[in-house]
């Protein structure tokens, strides 16, 4: 049985991307709860401590750590939202000099949350299967079989990168994740794409000494889609020379040395025939980051018999409830969302889906201050 994106590691994610053959399921005794939480991100985490405090009986699982998808994120790199909208279960997030959280901060609160409501969570214990008869939910991992009335599915919508299908993008100095500046010091580094995570990498590695030089689709880089503290600084290092941009270009090859950019005449995801006229540029890289954006692995929704609608294949659900059409089975967090092209949901406006599932499940409203409305009294920029 292969194991699903949704529930692994980014390792295990991209050793999936290349076929690597995965280990075999072994099975051991069958564990019997009401529900059961897939995923210990942050809205999976939130909605444990309300479930605890409820009296509910419940199992978390988690295929990694706790805060699995976090650690994916780059050494250092600092969220957009603000610590109190990212805050769970009542415990304030206190960043340094009043500035955005750290990946490194909020993953050691986290941590806090979680030691400080004794939160028992199954990590690094991934779920191969889910199936649903006869109003019973059977949850089968890597290590055991679970049993259960309801399932929450609070996995993430960032379990893999959004494959570009060229030659060469599996070589091994071509990467989907950026992970710190410093190994690009005196490189030729291409950056592929033009939001958040691809300008960041850009300035990142720009100030840690790389001739950084980004390929984006767009004539300009989208200010709706770039943290607000970024875009004025990418723009001084274009400016000053230090980057440099090749706008309305997509790769369509990559090789040892260099990779090709096809000029587009638009910003569709495809090349039509008239966009292919112009010869290719050549771009000598030693270091190529596909900065493209991620998707969501459907598989355990697909398993369950969860209907997949629109663009973005999102979890059909009722938004009061947050239950999708397969009776008892939730969704939670950002996956609610399906694959999201434009971001729609981020953790700060998904606290609401902690009350909703626990009202549903238990029949009772969550202890006073255990959900975080703070996102709440804010207006979010479109998306």
């Amino acid at each position: 049985m292969v194991v699903p994106f949704a529930v692994l590691s980014r390792e295990d994610c991209c050793a999936r991307a290349v076929g690597k053959r995965r280990h075999p399921v072994r099975l051991w005794p069958v564990t019997d709860t009401d529900t059961i939480i897939i995923g210990a991100g942050p809205i999976g985490l939130e909605l444990a401590v309300v479930l605890r405090q409820l009296g509910t009986d419940y199992l978390q699982i988690e295929a990694g750590q706790i805060g699995q998808t976090i650690t994916w994120y780059p050494r250092q790199v600092r969220f957009f939202s603000s610590p109190e909208r990212i805050a769970i279960s009542g415990v304030p997030l206190w960043a340094a000099h009043q500035e955005k959280a750290s990946r490194e901060q909020y993953l050691a609160y986290l941590r806090g949350v979680v030691e400080q409501f004794d939160l028992a969570i199954n990590t690094y214990e991934a779920v191969n299967e889910i199936h649903h008869a006869g109003g019973r939910f059977t949850v089968t991992t890597n290590k055991q079989v679970h049993t259960a009335w309801r399932v929450v599915l609070a996995i993430g919508d960032m379990h893999h990168p959004r494959m570009l299908g060229i030659n060469g993008e599996d070589l091994p100095h071509v990467s989907h994740y950026f992970d710190e500046p410093h190994r690009y010091f005196r490189q030729r580094l291409l950056v592929v794409g033009g939001r958040n995570s691809a300008v960041e990498a850009a300035i990142r590695c720009c100030r840690a000494g790389a001739r950084v030089t980004i390929s984006h689709r767009h004539q300009k880089f989208d200010s709706q889609s770039i943290k607000y503290w970024l875009l004025p600084e990418l723009e001084s290092l274009i400016r000053a020379g230090r980057i440099e941009v090749r706008p309305c270009t997509v790769p369509i090859a990559i090789n040892q040395d260099c990779v090709l950019l096809q000029q587009i005449a638009n910003s569709q995801n495809a090349l039509s025939p008239s966009n292919t006229s112009k010869k290719p540029d050549v771009v000598r890289a030693d270091f190529v980051l596909l900065l493209t954006g991620y998707e969501m692995d459907s598989t355990l929704f697909e398993m369950a018999g969860v209907e997949l609608a629109g663009e973005n294949r999102a979890p059909v659900h009722n938004p009061d409830t947050m239950e999708t059409n397969v009776p008892g089975l939730y969704v939670a967090g950002t996956a609610a969302a399906g694959n999201q092209v434009r971001f729609r949901l981020f953790i700060e406006n998904c606290h609401p889906h902690v009350s909703r599932i626990a009202r549903s499940i238990t029949g009772c409203q969550p202890p006073a201050g255990l959900v975080n409305d703070a996102a709440l009294r804010y207006e979010l920029p479109e998306s």
